[in-house]
């Protein structure tokens, strides 16, 4: 417990989806720690586990696909938080999904997704930062406007599918 857990657990983030590809190799993992990071140019930032096997997939990259969830979206949330292609979990067998002509894997059935193109890895400890410059986005599937979104309050229950040290 440190003094800063005072300030981070009264914190309910949206959570999202991110997806990889590289080197004909795909990955997806559910993702907490995400935010606009720049409003021109515009840009996002997503911080993945080094833990993760996204995270070693995204880092021969060059761009990333973010996808918002539902809070009906759960399902779809625990499927890419709680297991781990390393087990031999192909996540992508199980959801609709397209491959876009520049490689990224978007998710079907989502509220909103947007494609990034990575400009900045960051260090920040356990978890390294993309700072994404949006090419392409869509959604409007998967939710109406105004749904809420899934936040980690309600993802509290996804065991994490990587292992944990």
């Amino acid at each position: 417990m440190t003094g800063a857990d005072a300030f981070t657990g009264r914190l309910d983030p949206d959570m999202c989806v991110v997806t990889a590809t590289a080197e004909g190799e795909r990955a997806g993992c559910l993702v907490g720690f995400f935010s606009q990071c720049s409003i021109s140019p515009q840009r996002f930032v997503v911080w993945l586990s080094k833990e993760n096997r996204t995270f070693r997939v995204a880092r021969r990259a060059d761009r990333l696909a973010v996808h918002l969830l539902t809070r009906r979206q759960h399902a779809l949330a625990t499927l890419f938080g709680g297991s781990t292609e390393d087990d031999g979990v192909d996540k992508f067998a199980h959801v609709p999904c397209a491959e876009r002509p520049d490689g990224a894997v978007v998710l079907d059935d989502v509220p909103a997704w947007f494609v990034g193109r990575i400009v900045l890895r960051a260090d920040g400890g356990d978890h390294v930062g993309f700072v994404l410059e949006p090419v392409d986005a869509g959604g409007g599937a998967g939710g109406e406007q105004d749904e809420a979104l899934l936040r980690l309050s309600d993802a509290l229950d996804i065991a994490p599918g990587h292992p944990a040290d």
